[in-house]
Order: structure tokens, then sequence, then C-alpha cells
């Protein structure tokens, strides 16, 4: 299926358009709200600006696709496949990225507001600036993850892996929780 077709069918009122291979599809600024792209192939496409509000992504493949400020708002990407994808700017407030691989992911300016990352692998992904706020970031690897100047009122950080010290206090500077140090400082020493 191509871009074209793709868009027709979704102006007629088709919105599954699951295991479809859309490899390299120029999609950009369309407007895909509600759609199943569940286990898709989006490797390499260009959605930039596009509006997937509350789209279904389950293990989907968006290896390096340009999701350049897209609108991601309560979309599912649980065990979705975003290596080297570009999220910079995007909206993915709500979002579910359960398991989902964001190795070397460009994720900078991204409002993440409420987003869960459980399990998620952020290995060396770019996020400043990024807007954590009240974000769930639980058993996440952060090894080479950039997080300057991003805002993380109320975001949870537990058993984070590859998250150096310095970059612990820096989030907790800037409001973000670790539950495991509140633990370590309220319980009583042996």
């Amino acid at each position: 299926m191509d871009a074209n077709e793709l868009l027709e069918r979704y102006a007629a009122g088709e919105r599954d358009f699951r295991d479809t291979d859309l490899f390299r599809a120029d999609l950009s600024n369309a407007e895909l709200s509600g759609v199943s792209f569940f286990r898709t192939s989006l490797f390499g496409a260009n959605l930039f600006r596009a509006k997937l509000i509350g789209c279904d992504f389950f293990r989907s493949t968006l290896i390096g696709a340009n999701l350049y400020c897209a609108n991601l708002s309560g979309a599912n990407l649980t065990g979705a496949n975003l290596t080297g994808a570009n999220l910079s700017g995007a909206d993915l407030s709500g979002a579910d990225l359960t398991d989902a691989d964001l190795g070397g992911a460009d994720l900078s300016y991204a409002t993440l507001h409420y987003t869960d990352f459980t399990g998620a692998n952020l290995f060396r992904a770019m996020m400043v600036d990024a807007k954590l706020n009240h974000a769930k970031l639980v058993r996440v690897r952060l090894r080479g993850a950039n997080l300057n100047g991003a805002i993380a009122e109320g975001a949870t950080f537990s058993k984070v892996m590859g998250l150096s010290e310095e970059a612990k206090q820096d989030l907790l500077d800037r409001g973000a929780v670790f539950p495991e140090l509140t633990e370590a400082v309220s319980s009583p020493s042996a």
C-alpha cells in the first residue's frame, strides 16, 4: 500500500491498517487520528507534523521515521521500534511507550507529559529540553541519554539503568521523583 491509497481509504472511513507495509511512505501533515497501525512497518516514513492522536502503533516498526512535531498524544506505542526516529518537538502526552525501543531517537523539545516509558530503551536518546512532567520512567535504560534542560516536575524515575549520579541530581533539582532515594532516606538505619 502506498501513502495515497492509505489517505484515500482513511477519507472513506477506514481506520484499520494493521500489518501494512508503509516503507518510506510520505504522510507528512496527514490527519490520521484513531488509526490502527498495529504491527505496521513505517520504516523511514515521513510523518512530519502528522496528526496521529490516539493511534495504535503496537509493535510497529518506525525505525528512522520522521515524526518531527507530530501529534501522538494518547497513542499506543507499546513494543514499537523507534530506533533513530526523529521525535523532536512531537507531542506524546499520555502516550504508552511501554517496552518501546527509542535507542538513538531524538526527543528534544518533545512534550512527554504523563507518558509511560516503563521498560523502554532510551540508550543514547536525545531528550534535550523535553517536557517530562509526570512521566513514568520505570526500568528504563538511560545509558548515554542526554536529558540536559529536561523539565521533569513530578516525573517518576524508578529502577532506571545507566543514569549518572550527576544526572540524577540534576533531575531531582528539576522536580523529578526517585522513589528508591526517598525510601533510603526514610528507612531507619540498622
